[in-house]
């Protein structure tokens, strides 16, 4: 037989799993060198590492119930072309990121092959469907999460699981240079700076950018606001510039995640959608509220699903609100002017003081989580 590089393929179906996969990437990479080699499915992050994806993971893009159902023909076609890559290539290892209605449709195809999987960042079946635990043990070989509390709830079906770490931690979120970014963009030292984080999906800046842009002009009215700097995406950055072409102040897009971080450093306060990000703002000690709106009847459905009361990871791990939630009915210009008023005076090093502790108990040990992965 002639040896072949051991091919790892991995799928990543957003640009949070994108981020991760990138890291895993690197860490195989140095554990094993030439020796292997990656196929799948990724996003920007992934292809700076020389990873080919098998189309677009924007395609995949969509948030929400209801949302979801125009395109699910298409994402089951999609669904369908990576199974056959897979049977096509016989990885050696299929490792799934996130995603994880995608990622199971997908295992669930190849589940005849003896093909060794992964999956990367647990289900969160201690906020909802909880039944999902039975779903991917049926599937999977082996199970690595992100937040300390979560391998019990699989351990209990039988199916293996670690705790590896969050990969928050490794990102550079509290490596920003704040001087450097308010230099390069003529931002004096005392004018206030708003970090506006709508989402990554078209759909959540639709949703989201015209209540933020809302909540900046009563801000600004109060005699507090200042200007506003939109760390984005390359799929979404258009976007993002045409819904701000009315906003009173003109915001700073960034059209890459490259001053992502030294955004998140030069700015007092930051207004962010639910997700990855409200910990990338807390590793970078900025006083955040969250907010998020989803269609009006997958809201509806999801709170009769859903088993915890907060949507912050950090909120959950402390059981309370330490971030302020603005969901929802919640998400209005009115309120979210009001949080972000009361974090640029003393509320705002309050957040940062308290949120520590769970910061810290996000770490697996030494290494860095893509390394323990």
């Amino acid at each position: 037989m002639v040896e072949r590089p051991i091919l790892v393929y991995v799928i990543a179906g957003e640009p949070s799993g994108d981020a991760i996969g990138a890291r895993l990437i690197d860490a195989l990479s140095e554990f094993g060198g030439s020796e292997i080699e990656f196929a799948g499915l990724g996003g920007d992050a992934m292809a700076s590492r020389g990873f080919q994806t098998l189309f677009p993971i924007s395609e995949l893009s969509v948030m929400g119930l209801l949302e979801v159902l125009p395109h699910a023909r298409h994402i089951m076609r999609r669904i369908g072309e990576v199974a056959a890559d897979i049977s096509s290539r016989k990885p050696d290892i299929v490792v799934t990121i996130d995603s994880p209605s995608f990622s199971v449709r997908v295992v669930k195809r190849i589940a005849g092959s003896n093909i060794p999987k992964v999956h990367y960042v647990a289900p969160t079946v201690w906020a909802w469907r909880p039944w999902r635990v039975h779903k991917f043990k049926r599937y999977y070989d082996q199970l690595l999460t992100i937040l300390p509390f979560e391998p019990p709830y699989f351990e209990a079906v039988g199916l293996p699981t670690a705790f590896v770490g969050h990969p928050v931690l490794e990102y550079g979120a509290d490596r920003g240079d704040g001087p450097g970014f308010r230099t390069r963009h003529g931002i004096s030292g005392d004018e206030t700076l708003v970090c506006v984080l709508p989402g990554s999906r078209r759909g959540e800046v639709n949703r989201h950018l015209d209540i933020f842009g809302g909540a900046l002009r009563q801000l600004a009215a109060s005699g507090v606001g200042g200007r506003a700097v939109i760390p984005t995406l390359p799929h979404i950055a258009d976007l993002v510039k045409s819904l701000t072409e009315d906003w009173e102040s003109r915001p700073i897009v960034l059209e890459t995640p490259d001053e992502k971080y030294d955004a998140m450093a030069a700015s007092n306060v930051a207004l962010a959608a639910s997700g990855t990000v409200a910990l990338e703002t807390a590793m970078a000690r900025l006083p955040t509220v969250i907010a998020y709106r989803v269609n009006a009847l997958t809201a509806f459905i999801v709170r009769r699903l859903i088993k915890v009361e907060f949507v912050n990871i950090l909120n959950v791990l402390a059981g309370r609100e330490i971030v302020p939630e603005c969901l929802q009915e919640n998400c209005t210009a009115e309120r979210l002017a009001h949080e972000l008023e009361q974090l640029l005076g003393t509320d705002g090093d309050q957040q940062i003081q308290n949120l520590a502790p769970y910061i810290e108990s996000l770490g697996a040990g030494d290494e860095s989580p893509s390394s323990t992965a």
